[in-house]
Formats: C-alpha cells, structure tokens, sequence
C-alpha cells in the first residue's frame, strides 16, 4: 500500500516538476527587453495569447453578424457587412491592447503615443475618416440604395454599389465614376428614385407668333403618346410657358420609368416634334433683331 503511494506520489511529482514544467519553460521563451520594472517580455506563451483571444473574438463577431443578417435581405446584408469591418477591426485592436494589459505589460506608454499617432493620422487622413463617416450614415439610414439615379455636381449615373469608403455609378456615357462618400454629407445631391421609380421630364419648343396654339397643343401630345418609353399614366400635359422675344414658348410634360434614358427620349421626342410642325406648317422661328439705321446730316 506504501508502495503504490509513493508511485502515485512520484507520478504527480513527475507531472508537475517536469512535463508542466518543460511547458512552462516553453511558454516563457521569447525575447526579452529590459531590466527590472521596464522589462518587456515578448514569449511563445503570449503570442499563442495573442492568437486565441483574436480567434475567439473572431468567433463572437460571426456568430453576431449571422444573428444580425438572417433576416435581412441582400442588399441591406452588404451594407451591414461593411460597417461591420470597421467594427471588426476596432474589436481587434481592443483585444489585443487587453491581453497585452493582462500579460503584464505597462500600456500606458502604448496608449500615450497611440493618441498622439492617431492625431497625427486624424490629420494626415481627415479626409479618409469624413468618407467613412459618410458612408457608415449612408448605410444606416438608407439615403441612397444601389440601383438609384443621382445627380451630384452636374453628372448622372446609377449606383452600382456602394461600399464603406466610396460610392460607384455608371454614367449614361458607359463610365465608372467612383465618388467619396463625404460628398454626399458636404455637397447637394439629386436623387431621381428615392421615392419612386418615375420622374416627370419635359421638352421644350418655341414656335412662331400667329400660330395656331390649339394644334401646337394638340401635336405636342401627339408626340408624347406616340413615344416609346413614356408612361400613359400619368397623362402627358402641355403648358404654354412665355411669350418669348421671338416665339410662343411651350412645353410638353410627361413621366418615364427609367430617368437613366431620359436624354435619349427627349431626342426622339424632339425629332418627332419636327416632323409634326413641318407636315403642319408650324414654324420653329430663331431669334431676330430688327436694325435701323440713321444717317445723320453733317
């Protein structure tokens, strides 16, 4: 009975002394820095530290986005996988000072000259932060959807997608235009479809003084409801906008479905408005000035 306690006692003592301790020995391998109260050690046992607690917060940040984006459909997954990274990253960056808070390591210091780091980078990248700014306001409160047409300084295009940093849209020339989203907050942006699909458009023709306004009127519309691509309803309406310098301005209203085609509608509409007045004898005058001259008697 003796015997097999001082087995049992040797086998623990066995474990203890040399298998938990050679793994001890190998965890505290590493580099070492320092003396005394500022020594900075960086160890195997550390890193694996490291490595963990990154992979479990990998872990809890998948299991929260999945919970988050079940329901969601796709468009709206996409957008909340790019504020996500952001998150994802900020999580990353909070582990690892924490681990290093809890192996030991005076942070202090760490944390000091990151402040100071990131002012500097605040600086050098104020741009950069006001883009993700703005591209996290636009995700959260749907100002702009892929699939809308805008309009922002003066150039069309539909959004194609829409990422954390920049926005990109086809415009009508078949040409990739990637905008900062800090654009968006700073600067007036059109939105053709924010609330609908249809946009009223118009054309606009003058035509000559002593025309017969009533078949202007009634050609106009003959025009509208003939053209491809525009809607029956709402009904197209014409309004005699002016008396111009030199013409009876009027103008044809009507809605479409697809702003994105709007220039190549008003062109057909526009040849077709041609055709009608001359079979009509409807003229489409230009500007005329009248010059009189006089001779003064010397």
């Amino acid at each position: 009975m003796v015997q097999k306690e001082d087995v049992s006692e040797k086998i623990e003592e066995v474990v203890k002394e040399d298998i938990w301790g050679a793994i001890q020995e190998f965890l505290q391998m590493g580099i070492h820095f320092g003396e005394g109260d500022k020594r900075v050690s960086i160890t195997i046992g550390l890193l694996l530290l490291l490595i963990a607690s990154i992979f479990v917060a990998s872990l809890i940040l998948k299991w929260i986005r999945k919970i988050y984006t079940r329901k969601m459909v796709e468009g709206d997954k996409r957008k909340f996988i790019s504020v996500f990274k952001f998150i994802k990253y900020v999580t990353y960056i909070v582990v690892f000072i924490s681990v290093l808070s809890v192996a030991g390591f005076n942070i202090t210091p760490l944390l000091a000259a990151s402040a100071a780091l990131l002012v500097g980078f605040g600086l050098a990248l104020q741009d950069l932060f006001k883009d993700v700014i703005g591209g996290i306001f636009i995700i959260l409160d749907k100002s702009l959807l892929v699939g809308d047409i805008i309009e922002l300084e003066g150039k069309v295009g539909r959004v194609t997608d829409i990422k954390l940093r920049t926005t990109r849209a086809i415009t009508r020339d078949d040409k990739i235009i990637i905008i900062p989203n800090s654009k968006f907050i700073t600067d007036t942006l059109y939105n053709y479809t924010q609330n609908h699909r249809t946009t009223r458009e118009y054309v606009k023709v003058g035509v000559a003084y002593g025309s017969d306004t009533n078949l202007v009127r009634d050609l106009l519309l003959q025009s509208a409801a003939k053209q491809k691509g525009v809607l029956k309803s709402p009904k197209p309406f014409v309004l005699f906008e002016d008396f111009g310098d030199s013409a009876l301005i009027f103008s044809v209203y009507f809605y479409i479905g697809d702003s994105f085609v709007d220039p190549r509608i008003k062109s057909e509409m526009r040849f077709r408005i041609e055709q009608l007045f001359r079979e009509n004898q409807i003229n489409i005058p230009f500007p005329q000035r009248d010059v009189h001259l006089f001779q003064t008697k010397k």
